[in-house]
C-alpha cells in the first residue's frame, strides 16, 4: 500500500495545500494524473473544488480530474493512477461516497498499491472508521464503516488547546472516551502540519510536531519524526 495522510490542507497563515505540496509531488513521483474526490464540500461546489486543488496541483505539473463530472464515479477510480480525496465534512464525504460505492473501490485500489492521498476528512476515510473526526454529523451515513486501509484510528487537526473560559471536554477527553467505548482501536492524535506517509510496511510520520497515541489500559504517549511506528501496521 501506499498513503499518504495528512492532518490538515492549510497551516494558519499560509496559502491552501501549500505546506504539503512537496511530500505530494515526492509521493506521486511521475503520476501526471489523480482522480480526485470532492464530496467533502458543504457550503462550496465541487466544481470549485477542483479548481483549487487543481490550482495548487499546477505547481507539480499534475492534472486533477474530479469524479463528480461523470456518471459513474467508481469506474473513474478502479482506472485511477492514484486518488486523492479532500477534506471537509466527513460525514457528508462518505455519506456520497457510499452512494456511488467508492468505498470498496477505494479500498481495492489501495490494496493494488495505487497511491492514495487524504487530508483531514481524506484521512479520516482511510481509517477503519470515521468515528475519530471531528466533524458535525450534518448528514447520515449507511454506516460509519471507512476504507480500513490502515488498522487504527486518525484524529486530525489535533490540539492540546482548551481555550480559556470554555468549560467543554478537551480533545484528549473525547478520544480517552472513544477508546474506552473501544477498548482494541489505538487512536492517533496528528497534529497540524504533519502526515503520515505508508509505503509498502514502512509507516513516518512527517512534520514539525510529535504525534499522540492512544490506546486502552495504557499510558498516553508521543512519537516524533523517525520513530519506529510499526507498532501500529
Amino acid at each position: 500500500m501506499r498513503l499518504l495522510l495528512i492532518s490538515n490542507s492549510t497551516n494558519a497563515g499560509e496559502p491552501y495545500l501549500k505546506y504539503p505540496i512537496g511530500e505530494i509531488s515526492r509521493f506521486l513521483g511521475e503520476i501526471r494524473e489523480v482522480v480526485f474526490i470532492p464530496y467533502a464540500a458543504v457550503t462550496f461546489s465541487y466544481d470549485d473544488y477542483e479548481r483549487k486543488v487543481q490550482d495548487r496541483f499546477d505547481e507539480i505539473g499534475i492534472r486533477v480530474r474530479s469524479v463528480n463530472h461523470y456518471e459513474d464515479p467508481a469506474a473513474e477510480v478502479r482506472h485511477a493512477q492514484a486518488v486523492v480525496v479532500g477534506g471537509g465534512n466527513t460525514f457528508a464525504l462518505l455519506k456520497t461516497m457510499q452512494q456511488y460505492d467508492l468505498v470498496e473501490a477505494i479500498r481495492r485500489r489501495i490494496m493494488a498499491g495505487v497511491p492514495y492521498i487524504g487530508w483531514s476528512a481524506g484521512s479520516n476515510v482511510a481509517c477503519p472508521t470515521i468515528g475519530t473526526t471531528n466533524d458535525m454529523p450534518i448528514v447520515e451515513p449507511q454506516s460509519f464503516r471507512g476504507t480500513g486501509a490502515v488498522k487504527f484510528q486518525i484524529n486530525p487537526h489535533y490540539t492540546d488547546a482548551h481555550l480559556e473560559g470554555h468549560a467543554g471536554e478537551t480533545r484528549e477527553v473525547r478520544i480517552t472516551e472513544y477508546i474506552t467505548a473501544n477498548p482494541d482501536v489505538t487512536v492517533v492524535g496528528l497534529r497540524e502540519g504533519c502526515m503520515l506517509r505508508l509505503e509498502e510496511n514502512d509507516l513516518q510520520l512527517i512534520g514539525p510536531r510529535p504525534m499522540r497515541i492512544f490506546h486502552y489500559g495504557e499510558p498516553t504517549r508521543e512519537v516524533n519524526a523517525g520513530d519506529n511506528l510499526s507498532f501500529l501496521l
